[in-house]
């Protein structure tokens, strides 16, 4: 995979076909603020709205083998003044879902944010109920921190919201479960994982106490 600036005329009609064809749209937009889409004129809107923020500043997941645009993802709620940085606005494919690009996508924000950036602190918040969120949100790596009742409301309906971190002490053992969990000798011909990313995190957490 490989991060792009969001581009609403290079990206807009494939990412609308990703999040939007065989009735996707219900479950991608479920738990986010905003979508499923009406058609693409309303998407096309709110796409190049998106690509005028700052911040959030949005990114199209993009699948290098085709340039195939596969889901977006931003950086928000940046603080440099705090060295605090937020991954949001998170959906991917049905082509994408619990996929190794996935993965590597998620793994491209967060060395981007403190190798390059020098974050100290990288936030994963979501609505409470959206338990495949905070999965992800755990699988990656994320401490849980608890959860801030009555946070918002969103179409027109409570939410709570879970938060999550991953701090700049934590990120090297992160970073190389990441990096050994995506190398080409974990997967076996067929393209299945030999060890989780959790197993592989917790093996070299183990080794680094050692």
């Amino acid at each position: 995979m490989r991060l792009e600036p969001l581009d609403p005329a290079a990206h807009g009609g494939r990412l609308f076909k990703a999040s939007h064809d065989g009735g996707a749209g219900d479950s991608i937009y479920r738990h986010l603020p905003y979508g499923p889409f009406a058609g693409f004129d309303d998407f096309a809107r709110w796409l190049e709205q998106r690509s005028a923020s700052k911040d959030p500043l949005f990114f199209t997941i993009v699948d290098v083998d085709d340039s195939a645009p596969e889901g977006m993802a931003a950086f928000m709620r940046m603080a440099p003044e705090h060295g605090a940085i937020e991954i949001g606005h998170i959906w991917f494919s049905p082509a994408l879902q619990r996929t190794r690009m996935a993965t590597e996508a998620i793994y491209l924000m967060a060395r981007h944010a403190f190798d390059d950036l020098g974050y100290r602190r990288l936030e994963w918040k979501c609505d409470a109920l959206n338990e495949p969120s905070r999965r992800a949100a755990e699988r990656f790596g994320f401490t849980f921190e608890g959860v801030f009742r009555q946070h918002m409301v969103v179409k027109g309906r409570n939410r709570d919201s879970a938060w999550y971190s991953i701090l700049d002490g934590e990120w090297p053992v992160v970073r190389a479960a990441f990096e050994a969990w995506l190398a080409p000798e974990n997967f076996d011909a067929d393209g299945r994982q030999r060890r989780s990313l959790s197993a592989v995190r917790d093996s070299i957490s183990r080794e680094s106490i050692d």
